[in-house]
């Protein structure tokens, strides 16, 4: 095994497990951690101890987290990333986590000679399955340079935003405006069921219309379908995302105004029992509270 086109991955859920396929179909071995029996194995990487054991035997690795709180523990942790890793190893966090959290973590890092990148990621599940991934990415631009080999498979499009955080930040941004739009058109398609329009047109109508968005032209159009596009965000982890926006923005010092639709939406999703389910679940959470309209009816 040569260690220079091995790569490491810790988190094989959703993301991390389609990421991890890429990178076995491009002929790279994966050293892969998650705490479900037979993760790793699954998705074509060989099995590792835990994260240190998986910095132990690679020099490149990933990780795809659902937050800060999880990632903290794994990369500082006793049994953590920087406990198994070299100087010169490279971690790339394709997580969605605090960009100030991200900040410290880098910094833990570099006193050990380790080159740490935040490298938020978007396109859904359905882009990690064909490898067309946009990543945002910040920290050290020499260490992305050379990692490059590691993000073909995955990634269409690699922006380099700045020093660490910048590309947490940009994350937090678009996944905010994601979630206005999601929640947004859901509603919309609800109203529009409710008053008898025809979803299918309204929808040509919108997407040549100011009102268009990605909901409106990649999601909208599967679901009124019956395809809710499962394996992607769930609602739960889509209202973190939101709220993680909130923090930033208060220490930004700028005001969130917009916050607020996102968060009820979500919000009722998760109360109603969506939660774990895919974000674009939250149509069907509006329509609950609308008298039980789903979009994807017939109408009469």
């Amino acid at each position: 095994m040569t260690q220079q086109r091995t790569v490491g991955f810790v988190g094989l859920g959703n993301m991390g497990g389609r990421m991890t396929r890429r990178l076995v179909g491009a002929g790279i071995e994966v050293i892969g951690y998650d705490p479900r029996p037979g993760a790793a194995e699954s998705v074509g990487a060989t099995s590792a101890a835990g994260p240190a054991d998986v910095a132990r035997r690679a020099r490149v690795v990933l990780m795809s987290l659902p937050d800060s709180h999880v990632v903290e523990p794994v990369v500082r942790g006793a049994d953590g990333l920087l406990a198994g890793a070299s100087a010169g190893t490279i971690v790339v966090d394709l997580s969605t986590a605090s960009p100030a959290s991200t900040v410290r973590l880098h910094d833990e890092a570099a006193a050990k000679g380790v080159r740490y990148l935040d490298a938020g990621i978007s396109g859904g599940a359905a882009a990690a399955e064909k490898g067309t991934l946009t990543i945002m990415a910040g920290g050290d631009a020499g260490a992305l340079a050379e990692i490059a080999w590691v993000m073909g498979p995955i990634a269409a499009h690699v922006h380099h935003m700045g020093p660490s955080g910048a590309g947490h930040t940009a994350k937090l941004l678009n996944n905010f405006l994601n979630a206005v739009s999601l929640a947004a058109t859901a509603e919309v398609m609800v109203a529009g069921r409710k008053s008898g329009l025809d979803l299918a047109q309204l929808l040509d109508v919108i997407n040549t219309s100011s009102g268009v968005n990605f909901a409106t032209t990649n999601r909208f159009p599967h679901i009124v379908r019956g395809d809710y596009l499962e394996g992607g965000l769930t609602g739960r982890l889509m209202t973190k995302d939101v709220a993680l926006y909130v923090d930033l923005l208060g220490r930004l010092g700028v005001p969130s105004l917009n916050a607020a639709g996102p968060l009820a939406s979500f919000g009722l999703a998760e109360n109603l029992g969506y939660g774990d389910q895919i974000s674009n679940r939250v149509v069907d959470a509006i329509g609950d509270v609308a008298g039980g309209v789903r979009v994807h009816e017939t109408k009469e």
